[in-house]
């Protein structure tokens, strides 16, 4: 690609520059709404909070395949900068330092930030991610069945991903949310971002961070496990390392009072400096 991708954009709380500005980013399959509803209202009380919504995803629009040809995480991330540079005008803090908190694809996309454009970057909250998304080869095959034949194929294998032990049974409210979005979800969208995360590898390209960073992972993750945070946290010297015990892949939907006191704290700590 050339042009950023076209991302959807929600404003949960938007004020004005004299409130630090936090951006939440989503998982493959989920909307960003879907995914960070429960942390959402323990966020904006003293922050201003801005979520991105993946091609085909959510709140964003239905994507021509064309146009997706060959979209990198690189990609998504220059669209993120779109999205906060139009969030921030209307604040009127143009080009300022912002906040970031992304899961899975978020969560790459948050780190390929703090590699590309550390300078827009006040610190980040990289969340059940990793540096590389193992081998090329099943990706490319999911992007190929979704693209035939749509999201609906992924919902045993996600549920099965997304959600630690005992969670289908205890939450099945917000586990219908979820899934809901992924069998929505724009097939071509979802297949595109499938080949972006084939071709992502930010592994040789770890260093440490000017800014401060937290890492949380899920327990029970296994396309993200902890060790794929561990890995970050060493690479790019974050301040904080968490793992969440009975967590899998969306600690968000999971564990929405601990990621939010995680977050908060990032934010607030390093806003007072």
């Amino acid at each position: 690609m050339t042009a950023a991708p076209a991302l959807g954009a929600s404003a949960y709380a938007l004020t004005d520059g004299s409130r630090p500005l936090l951006v939440l980013g989503p998982s493959l399959g989920t909307s960003v709404t879907a995914l960070w509803q429960d942390v959402v209202p323990l966020l904006v009380g003293d922050i201003d909070v801005v979520g991105w919504d993946l091609p085909g995803h959510g709140s964003a629009p239905a994507p021509d395949a064309a146009d997706l040809a060959g979209l990198t995480i690189a990609d998504l991330a220059r669209g993120v900068l779109d999205v906060v540079d139009r969030a921030q005008a209307e604040r009127g803090d143009a080009g300022g330092p912002f906040w970031y908190a992304g899961v899975s694809v978020g969560g790459a996309t948050g780190l390929q930030l703090l590699l590309d454009a550390p300078e827009r970057l006040r610190g980040a909250a990289l969340i059940c991610t990793a540096a590389r998304f193992g081998e090329p080869g099943p990706w490319l095959e999911r992007a190929q069945l979704v693209e035939a034949a749509g999201t609906p194929t992924q919902v045993v294998g996600s549920t099965q991903r997304w959600f630690g032990p005992g969670f289908v049974e205890r939450e099945p409210e917000v586990v219908l949310r979820l899934l809901a979005g992924l069998q929505t979800a724009d097939r071509f969208g979802y297949g595109a971002v499938c080949r972006a995360l084939a071709t992502y590898d930010l592994r040789s390209r770890l260093t440490v961070a000017p800014v401060p960073v937290l890492t949380i992972a899920g327990e029970h993750d296994v396309p993200a496990p902890p060790a794929a945070l561990e890995e970050i946290a060493r690479g790019v010297g974050a301040v904080r390392v968490e793992v969440l015990d009975g967590v899998a892949h969306l600690a968000p939907a999971e564990a929405p009072v601990r990621v939010a006191e995680l977050v908060r704290e990032l934010v607030t700590v390093g806003a007072a400096r």
